[in-house]
């Protein structure tokens, strides 16, 4: 750092996501974008077993750390994949799971840190890979917009949507920051 240069300040957010090791090739590609899109707008990347390491109980590290965080970020990405089963056995609404037609699942995570961001009322942004679906996942949960997982390969204009969408959320996280 030059003399007399004040480094930038980045303003923190949590975000859900597997560990690095749980993700495939593809899904760290779409990490990465993600992590690029933080750094582009002066976020910091906030997770536990990332930047922060349990001094508690997981579920109450998480709260203490969202307390200090000014948005949240969601990434639903396919962790367990269903191709044979049963849903709402022996009720009306009985559906069954075949690998035509998998059911696609994130880490439970998401849905907990997701409740957690939600009732601290912050600036919440969630993306889900293709077929993601259940709890905060699905249409019409929340008020916020679910959008599609950018992949490694991502158009340009996809990345110029997607850059908009981050333009938003990240001006709606300093509002934050500095109504507090």
């Amino acid at each position: 750092m030059a003399p007399f240069e004040v480094p930038r300040m980045r303003f923190p957010v949590f975000v859900s996501a597997p560990s690095p090791d749980n993700l495939n090739d593809e899904q760290q590609k779409s990490a990465e974008i993600i992590f690029g899109l933080i750094k582009r707008y002066k976020l910091e990347w906030r997770a536990l077993g990332r930047s922060d390491y349990p001094q508690a109980l997981p579920l109450r590290e998480v709260v203490r750390m969202v307390r200090h965080c000014s948005g949240g970020i969601i990434l639903g990405f396919e962790q367990v994949h269903v191709t044979s089963g049963t849903l709402k056995r022996g009720s009306g609404r009985k559906r069954v799971v075949t690998a035509k037609k998998p059911l696609l699942f994130p880490t439970p995570w998401n849905q907990i840190e997701a409740g957690i961001l939600y009732a601290a009322d912050l600036p919440l942004l969630i993306l889900r890979e293709s077929g993601v679906t259940g709890g905060v996942f699905d249409i019409g949960a929340t008020e916020v917009y679910i959008h599609d997982m950018p992949k490694g390969d991502i158009p340009d204009q996809s990345k110029d949507d997607l850059d908009s969408v981050f333009q938003n959320w990240a001006a709606n996280v300093r509002r934050h920051y500095y109504a507090d």
